[in-house]
């Protein structure tokens, strides 16, 4: 693959496509895993090679649960990212973090089921270590960005915890009350097995929660419409293009350094020498520099 992009930016609901990308290529990637959710968008930003994903696809056709997570990192992968943004919208568990906020978060409470969430088995064993699942160095980047801008009607939350929940259906009264007494702060459908994918493909991380609404624990929720939802999208974003633009400009004149590019050095267990040819053609993209 020649076209080649160190920052990757993975747009979730409302951000189907980057306004201010020049140079651009449309992309159809195939991996191992299948095909991605769309066909990646490379191009520049500011002169700096970006690769742009549509997370539901651009007419967003998928839901949370049909996402191709293992081909959408592969492909970023394939592309030579070692950046990830994930551009998410998220509905608040705290009166603090209001609609149009942006959360950096730091942590992940995994509520999905029936998602692969690995690239690993068939004879290849790996258990990276995710303690710590968002890269620290780039949501430093990320929330400086957001700060520097000065966004209208928007405060930033450094760190925090996003339950990804299974979806597509929100949460119950239940649920939402139970989240918020875990000390959750929003909660999304995307965001989980994408960020262990990532690391399993040694790229450094780092989540752009939008909030649109508070969930379903308010007291005001009920009076929440379609449309109030619909516009913060809308204004989300725009926002996260500027955010975004930013991010690629820091990223661009100081790449910080990240844990997350040596994550499968020690994670392997499998003794590479002993493990089944095709497995290890299908992961060569991620294994070879150990082999």
């Amino acid at each position: 693959m020649t076209t080649q992009a160190k920052i990757g930016i993975i747009g979730g609901s409302g951000l189907y496509k980057m306004d201010a990308l020049t140079e651009v290529e449309e992309i159809q990637v195939e991996t191992p895993f299948g095909s991605p959710s769309d066909a990646l968008i490379v191009g520049k930003l500011a002169g700096t090679p970006v690769a742009f994903l549509a997370r539901h696809g651009r007419n967003h056709h998928l839901t949370p649960s049909e996402l191709p997570f293992q081909a959408n990192i592969y492909a970023m992968k394939s592309l030579g990212v070692e950046y990830l943004i994930s551009a998410s919208a998220v509905g608040s568990l705290k009166e603090a973090a209001k609609p149009l906020d942006m959360v950096v978060p730091d942590q992940f409470i995994d509520r999905t089921k029936n998602r692969p969430s690995t690239f690993f088995g068939e004879g290849i064993v790996a258990h990276i270590a995710f303690g710590d699942p968002i890269c620290p160095n780039l949501a430093q980047v990320l929330g400086d960005a957001v700060a520097s801008l000065e966004l209208a009607d928007v405060d930033l939350h450094r760190g925090g915890t996003y339950v990804c929940m299974e979806g597509p259906a929100f949460s119950t009264k239940a649920e939402s009350h139970l989240y918020r007494s875990w000390g959750a702060t929003v909660i999304g459908m995307t965001n989980v097995p994408e960020a262990k994918l990532a690391r399993e493909a040694e790229i450094a991380y780092a989540t752009l929660a939008m909030v649109t609404d508070y969930d379903c624990w308010h007291p005001d929720h009920d009076s929440v419409t379609v449309e109030m939802v619909i516009g913060n999208l809308m204004k989300n974003a725009t926002n996260a293009q500027r955010v975004i633009q930013e991010v690629v400009k820091r990223l661009a004149a100081n790449p910080p350094a990240s844990e997350a590019h040596s994550a499968l050095k020690y994670a392997v267990i499998t003794p590479l020498d002993k493990a089944p040819a095709a497995t290890k053609e299908k992961l060569s993209l991620l294994l070879s520099k150990y082999f």
